[in-house]
């Protein structure tokens, strides 16, 4: 995401918007690794870790709005077109998608931001499937905040996290470094006739 890195903090948050939002309106676009640039960011003091979280989990949101009307209006038709390969496997496909739809719709779209293809689809499938809107926004609401949330705290605290120093540099600094000597070469205070 070299995009977010190298703008300006307030350009950084609208390429951290722009990518959520187009990935969620169903476009294959990397939003949650913006989403993970920015956090970085965000815990190395360049940008604000709240700013990041709400400005991805409105993008979420409103992006998810945008693919559940498109799906509603034309999903459907495009998947029932006669034109394409297996209409009556995609019939059975919708069939299928609505009953699920109306037992798990709420978790799907909850859940579906956290895995990467279902992400981008779920929002044109609750629509495709007629879920209502109010219980699509409900979950969607509550799933891009969640989402956004998560993922921003956890790589924020990962990157603050207190880091041990490696073995290599404690040796160095005890000078308790081990010795390698072999017949051949010595290395370190082994002297130069080897072991």
């Amino acid at each position: 995401m070299a995009v977010l890195i190298n703008l300006p903090a307030n350009l950084g948050y609208w390429a951290l918007a722009l990518f959520v939002g187009v990935e969620t309106m169903g476009i294959p676009v990397p939003g949650e690794t913006a989403l993970i640039a920015a956090s970085l960011l965000a815990a190395q003091g360049k940008l604000d870790i709240v700013f990041v979280i709400a400005i991805a989990a409105g993008a979420a949101i409103i992006g998810d709005n945008f693919g559940f009307v498109v799906g509603r209006k034309l999903g459907r038709r495009v998947v029932e077109w006669e034109g394409g390969p297996y209409p009556e496997k995609r019939r059975e496909l919708l069939d299928r998608g609505q009953v699920f739809f109306d037992r798990h719709g709420g978790k799907a779209v909850f859940l579906g931001r956290w895995v990467a293809g279902l992400r981008i689809t779920a929002a044109w499938l609750a629509g495709i499937n007629k879920m209502p809107w109010r219980r699509f926004f409900f979950w969607n609401a509550l799933g891009g905040i969640a989402w956004a949330t998560t993922v921003g705290l956890t790589v924020t605290s990962w990157a603050a996290r207190p880091r041990a120093p490696s073995a290599r540099s404690a040796w160095a600094r005890s000078g308790s470094a081990p010795r390698s000597c072999s017949a051949t070469r010595c290395t370190r205070s082994c002297g130069a006739g080897g072991a």
